[in-house]
């Protein structure tokens, strides 16, 4: 069996991290963007009370669930729209296009109705009572915001798939330039509106969602760079086979990101057992780390379009430079992020409360948060380069391993057995993301060394298998 790159091309080292890093600037923008609407939510609420913030962010965290598995299944978009790209059928996207926005649209409207039907999961878990009715009030406005969260990523994954991403990040920053005086307006009460709180929070976010989706979409279909995929040529009704073929691959996806999203979740309803200062000081943390987290996030998914785009071209070769490039540039963010949260969390911390407790609690967790950075990063790139595969079963099953089979038991052992609290559970995160890390990054290692991800590519017009 081959090994990747056996020898080491430098100029063509260079020429990739380049190119990954022209893609992958524009998509960490837009990830941070995206995030920064939950930094945004944070900060107003934590600066109007304690009590606020802590139903602000326990209701973000499951409407965090249904973001990832509007998300998830939408990655299958960029893949397939790159390999298409790379393989010269440029004219069969509009096609794939049409199916992908009828799945965004129904499970837009399934995530609606989940959404506001999830008050038993506070009741589940435990949630003190008294913050219940605002989490619930938070998640009924929110929730109408999934349809255009949904349709605005397969709209995205067709612009990204296509080595464009700057569009991402001017609409994602456009909806967060939008996003704070309207929360600040609804949440406080000005301009004549009565304060809404947790609930102004949710609306505010649900039209920032439509707002975005929308100029996204007029956007697409003026543009002329999109004008060759064919998008608007007719109209199409849902296809089953199309559909299904999408869903093949991004239901995993959406499971993948499930699981660790889903893990994070869980140690957030499970730490809401322990009192409203404990409660928003992880979300602190969590929100910092998550605004770290979409640096590798924004890489990943450039790793996945170079990948993608290479196997459409069915570039042995290139496709392992992509990938090992990719893993590698991601390490080296890694080591920013994990440098400031162990350097200064304190400073961190104070920009989102004023409240000393909170603060100090969110400094120490910040800590635990720095050590599983680079953990984080390999499994994320790892997970990206194999999504440019289409490979995408084995790295569910091994992310539901990592996460629930090993991450929430230790740190739910950690946290309630030894009574380490809220520093258990984030320790389980810890042995969760580096259990995944060397699993994943196993996992690619070996895929590249093989040649049956040639299988799953789309030839070019006219071309034969010859492998």
């Amino acid at each position: 069996m081959p090994k990747p790159l056996s020898s080491i091309d430098r100029v063509r080292v260079a020429r990739e991290t380049g190119a990954l890093l022209r893609l992958a600037l524009p998509l960490i923008a837009a990830q941070l963007a995206a995030v920064g609407t939950n930094v945004v939510d944070a900060m107003l609420s934590g600066h109007l009370n304690a009590h606020v913030q802590a139903a602000v962010t326990t209701g973000a965290g499951i409407w965090t669930l249904a973001i990832l598995i509007g998300i998830g299944t939408m990655l299958a978009v960029p893949p397939t729209v790159a390999q298409l790209d790379g393989a010269g059928r440029r004219g069969e996207i509009g096609a794939t296009i049409r199916q992908a926005l009828w799945i965004a649209l129904l499970l837009g409207l399934i995530l609606v109705y989940a959404v506001r039907h999830a008050e038993f999961m506070l009741r589940l878990v435990g949630v003190v009572p008294s913050l219940r009715p605002d989490v619930v009030a938070f998640l009924h406005a929110v929730g109408w915001g999934a349809p255009a969260l949904t349709l605005y990523f397969a709209l995205r994954g067709l612009s990204e798939g296509l080595s464009l991403p700057r569009p991402s990040m001017f609409f994602s920053l456009g909806g967060l330039v939008l996003l704070a005086p309207l929360g600040y307006v609804l949440m406080y009460g000005r301009l004549g509106f009565s304060p809404m709180g947790a609930r102004g929070s949710g609306i505010a976010t649900a039209i920032v969602l439509w707002c975005e989706m929308l100029g996204f979409a007029f956007y697409v279909l003026k543009h002329p760079n999109y004008r060759g995929i064919r998008l608007t040529e007719r109209f199409d009704l849902p296809h089953p086979r199309v559909m299904g073929e999408l869903l093949y691959l991004g239901a995993p996806m959406a499971f993948t990101l499930l699981m660790e999203g889903g893990l994070f979740v869980a140690v957030a309803l499970a730490v809401a057992t322990l009192g409203e200062t404990v409660t928003a000081a992880h979300q602190v943390a969590l929100n910092v780390s998550s605004v770290a987290f979409m640096v590798p996030l924004g890489t990943a998914m450039a790793i996945t379009i170079r990948v993608g785009h290479a196997a459409g071209r069915r570039d042995v070769i290139g496709v392992r430079y992509a990938a090992l490039c990719g893993v590698g540039l991601t390490l080296f963010t890694q080591v920013v992020s994990s440098s400031l949260m162990l350097g200064i969390p304190h400073a961190i911390a104070g920009l989102y409360s004023d409240d000393a407790a909170v603060v100090g609690m969110a400094a120490q967790l910040m800590v635990l948060a720095g050590l599983f950075q680079f953990s984080d990063g390999i499994q994320v790139a790892s997970n990206g380069a194999l999504r440019g595969l289409k490979d995408t079963r084995v790295p569910m099953l091994i992310s539901a391993f990592a996460y629930w089979g090993v991450g929430m038991p230790a740190g739910w052992w950690l946290a309630f057995h030894l009574h380490w609290g809220a520093r258990g559970m984030w320790a389980g995160l810890v042995v969760g993301l580096s259990a995944a890390a060397v699993l994943l990054f196993t996992r690619l290692w070996r895929t590249l060394s093989s040649e049956r991800w040639l299988r799953h590519v789309p030839l070019a017009p006219g071309a034969a298998v010859d492998d």
